[in-house]
């Protein structure tokens, strides 16, 4: 569990991604000396384990399914990535609750200055679309963000200095991937809600087969 607000800004090293998985190199030594392997480590907001550790660096394994869902084979070697350790108890909870779970992959609209804060818009995929509402939270490469406006299967965020300065946002322009995920909460709610309206399982018959 994490909570969308970055921690540390990474270099990926290398990155081997092909259809059956691949394995990720992260240049991080800010981060480094407080991992350890079998850890979890979030990176551009998808939830890794730390395979091998040194100094300055870490690496962790991808399956075929994380590089399907994610952003990671368009990276290349140089690209900036968010960081995240777990949420752990007394840690400051600052965004909103983020699983590491990404739900799919969203495209860049703009990124443009408006005053001292940014416009950030994204294209959002149509299976994750129904997730999202204005002034509700979604998780952009990790970073948690509020929906500022929302139409047309785009989401607008405002952007303060603060996380533009110490996110990969600013490495960002208009068509480049980034990893979604939809608020929690949203998707619980839409699994009641199918439960609640789903045809009874019991029925006259199987009331009497039980002895009824």
């Amino acid at each position: 569990m994490f909570t969308g607000i970055i921690e540390h800004v990474g270099t990926i090293d290398s990155l081997a991604a092909g259809n059956e998985g691949g394995k990720l190199v992260v240049l991080a030594p800010s981060l480094a000396a407080s991992l350890a392997v079998s850890k979890s480590i979030a990176v551009n907001g998808c939830c890794l384990t730390v395979v091998a550790l040194d100094k300055a660096r870490f690496t962790a394994d991808l399956s075929g399914e994380t590089i399907r869902c994610t952003s990671f084979h368009e990276l290349r070697r140089g690209a900036r990535v968010n960081l995240e350790q777990p949420l752990t108890a007394g840690k400051e909870f600052g965004g909103h609750f983020v699983q590491g779970h990404v739900d799919g992959i969203g495209r860049v609209v703009q990124i443009v200055p408006e005053g001292e804060n940014w416009l950030y818009a994204v294209q959002v995929p149509g299976e994750i679309a129904r997730y999202v509402a204005s002034k509700g939270s979604i998780a952009v490469d990790g970073i948690s963000l509020t929906v500022s406006a929302w139409r047309d299967g785009i989401a607008e965020m405002a952007i303060i200095p603060y996380t533009y300065a110490n996110t990969n946002l600013k490495d960002r322009k208009p068509g480049d991937a980034v990893n979604l995920e939809a608020d929690m909460i949203a998707k619980y709610i839409e699994r009641v809600l199918e439960e609640r309206n789903a045809p009874s399982r019991i029925s006259l018959q199987k009331l009497i087969s039980e002895g009824f």
